[in-house]
C-alpha cells in the first residue's frame, strides 16, 4: 500500500504557520490554542478507543452473545474493517482540518443537508460515548467499593458515582489543551503497562487457565434468539463499541501542530495499536476464567471484576481494577474534549440552538467552557434511564455506535462520489483510496442496520433496544431545527467575511 505525507521544507513556513494559514482558507478565523504535537493527536483518540474501558464494561455483554469465540475473532474481523474505516477518515480529514471533522466535510464534498445532518448523527454518537465511558467507569468504580467495603451497586448509587466523575471531567477540560494533552500522552502509557500488567498476572498467577480450544472456539447464547449468526453479529457490538471515538484526532486539529499529517496519523495509528493491544488484553481475561456462570453473574455486578477475584484474589483484584478505573478516566476525560468541540464548531455554524452561547471561548485558556458544561450535561440525561432498566447500558453504547458509525462513513462516500474534485491533503491512500473506502462504506452499513436490532428475546419493555428511537429522535430533532435553523446555518465561504470573523472574535471571553 502506497500512504504518502508530504514534508516541509526547510524553505517552507512552519507547520504551524501553515496550518493557521490553512484554516483561513478554509473559513475559519483560528482561537484555539495549537499547542497539541503529533503524540498529543494519536494519544486522545487512542484514550477515547481505550481498550480497558470498551473491552472491559461489554466484556459481560460479549460473554452471552456467542462468547469467547466470538469475542475473539470477532474483535480480529472487527479491527480489520474498522482500520479501513479508519485509514479512508484519515484522508478526507488531511484534506479538511478542522474542529468540525465530519460535518464539515460532509458540507464541502455534498452541500449543507449532508453537513447538517452528518453533524447531529455525530454529536449523538460523542454525546453517548461520554454517557457510556463514563457510566463504564461508574459501574467499575462500584465493583471495586463492593470488594472492599462490601458496598452495594445499586442503579441509584452508580449514578452517583457517575455524576461525579461527569464533573470532574468538565473541570480537567477548563484548564486547557494543554493539560488535555498531557494526561492523553500518560494515558497511553498507562493503558498498554495496564494491558501488559493485567495479562501478564493473569497469565503466571492462577493455577487453572482455560484451554486454547475454549477460548478460540466456544460459543456461548444467553440471549433467547436461537440462530447463532444473528447471536454472534449482535456480539460484534463489543468490540465496534470499542472502536469508536477516533475522531477525535479530527475534533482536535485546530489545536495541533501540522494537523494536515499528524491527525490523519493520529487516526490510523491509533486503531491499529488498540487492535493489537485488544486481543490481547480479551485472549489474557478469557483464559483467566474460573467459573463462566459465576463471573456471568457476579455480585460485583461486572464480570472481569470477577475474573480477576476468581483468579488473583481480592488484593490482587484490587489493583487490577484501580489500574481499569484510571484508564476509563483517562478515556472519559479525551472524549468530553473531543465532543465539546464539536458542540463549538457546530455552534460556530449556528447549528445549535444556543450556538451564541455554546460556541464562547474563555480568553484565557483558550477553551469553548460552555460546549463542555453542555457535553456533560446532556451525557449526564443520556444515562438517566439506566435507573429504570437493566439494559439501558447496552443501549447508551448502541447509540454511541449507530449516532458516530454512520458519521464516519458519510464523508467517504460523499469523497467516493467526488471523484477527481476531491482535492486531496498531504496524507492519502494513492491508488488504494477508492477500494479501501468503498469497503469502509459497506462495512458502516451493514453495522448500523445491525445495532438497531433487538439484542435479547423475547423483545420487552425492559430489554428492547432504544438505540433505534435515540436515532429517530435525534433525525426528528435535527429535521425540525433545519427548518428553524436553515438561514443561520453555514459552514463559511474561503476565508470567511467580516460579519463571521467579528461574531467569532465577540465569542472569546
Amino acid at each position: 500500500m502506497s500512504i504518502s505525507a508530504s514534508t516541509p521544507s526547510s524553505t517552507e513556513p512552519t507547520p504551524h504557520t501553515d496550518e493557521e494559514q490553512r484554516l483561513r482558507e478554509l473559513g475559519y478565523q483560528p482561537v484555539l490554542a495549537r499547542r497539541m504535537g503529533g503524540f498529543g493527536n494519536f494519544a486522545i483518540s487512542f484514550s477515547v478507543i481505550s481498550i480497558l474501558s470498551g473491552c472491559m464494561t461489554l466484556y459481560g455483554f460479549g460473554m452471552s452473545t456467542g462468547g469467547p469465540s466470538v469475542m475473539l475473532w470477532g474483535w480480529a474481523g472487527v479491527g480489520l474493517f474498522v482500520l479501513c474505516v479508519g485509514m479512508a477518515l484519515a484522508e478526507v480529514t488531511s484534506a479538511y482540518p478542522t474542529s468540525g471533522a465530519l460535518y464539515y466535510m460532509a458540507d464541502r464534498l455534498g452541500g449543507r443537508k449532508w453537513g447538517w445532518y452528518t453533524g447531529w448523527l455525530n454529536l449523538l454518537g460523542l454525546l453517548g460515548a461520554i454517557a457510556g465511558i463514563d457510566y463504564g467507569a461508574a459501574l467499575f468504580t462500584g465493583a471495586l467499593l463492593n470488594l472492599q467495603w462490601g458496598f452495594d451497586p445499586t442503579p441509584g448509587s452508580t449514578m452517583v458515582i457517575f455524576l461525579c466523575i461527569l464533573l470532574l471531567h468538565a473541570v480537567l477540560n477548563l484548564f486547557g489543551v494543554r493539560l488535555v494533552s498531557v494526561l492523553n500522552s500518560i494515558s497511553v502509557w498507562w493503558h498498554l503497562a495496564g494491558v501488559a500488567v493485567i495479562v501478564t498476572v493473569l497469565a503466571v498467577v492462577p493455577s487453572h487457565h482455560q484451554s486454547p480450544s475454549f477460548v478460540f472456539t466456544e460459543f456461548v447464547n444467553d440471549t433467547g434468539w436461537e440462530n447463532p449468526i444473528y447471536v454472534a453479529a449482535i456480539g460484534l457490538l463489543l468490540a465496534q463499541y470499542t472502536f469508536c471515538g477516533y475522531d477525535a484526532s479530527a475534533h482536535l486539529s485546530e489545536e495541533t501542530s501540522n494537523a494536515s499529517v499528524t491527525a490523519a496519523k493520529g487516526i490510523v495509528r491509533a486503531i491499529w495499536v488498540s487492535w493489537i493491544a485488544g486481543f490481547v488484553l480479551l485472549a489474557g481475561l478469557t483464559f483467566a476464567i474460573q467459573d463462566y456462570a459465576g463471573t456471568q453473574n457476579s455480585a460485583t455486578g461486572v464480570p472481569p471484576a470477577q475474573i480477576l477475584i476468581d483468579a488473583l484474589g481480592t488484593a490482587g483484584a484490587t489493583a487490577m481494577l484501580l489500574i481499569v478505573i484510571a484508564a476509563q478516566l483517562f478515556c472519559g476525560n479525551a472524549e468530553v474534549a473531543a465532543a465539546s468541540r464539536m458542540v463549538f464548531a457546530f455552534s460556530r455554524d449556528n447549528a445549535l440552538p444556543g450556538s451564541a452561547l455554546w460556541r464562547k471561548v474563555s480568553a484565557r485558556t483558550q477553551t469553548p467552557v460552555p460546549a463542555v458544561w453542555l457535553s456533560v450535561g446532556v451525557a449526564a440525561l443520556l444515562a438517566v434511564p439506566s435507573l429504570y432498566s437493566a439494559t439501558a447500558y447496552g443501549a447508551v453504547t448502541a447509540i454511541n455506535v449507530i449516532g458516530i458509525t454512520p458519521a464516519y462513513a458519510i464523508p467517504i462516500y460523499l469523497k467516493l462520489r467526488a471523484g477527481d474534485r476531491f482535492q486531496r491533503g498531504p496524507w492519502h491512500l494513492g491508488r488504494w483510496s477508492k477500494p479501501i473506502g468503498w469497503i469502509a462504506v459497506a462495512w458502516v452499513a451493514a453495522v448500523t442496520v445491525l445495532f438497531l436490532l433487538p439484542q435479547s428475546s423475547p423483545v420487552t419493555i425492559d430489554s428492547m433496544n432504544y438505540a433505534s428511537i435515540a436515532l429517530v429522535a435525534v433525525l426528528v430533532l435535527a429535521t425540525v431545527w433545519w427548518f428553524v435553523a436553515r438561514r443561520s446555518y453555514s459552514t463559511p465561504a474561503a476565508y470567511g467575511n467580516a460579519r463571521e470573523q467579528a461574531e467569532i472574535a465577540e465569542g472569546i471571553v
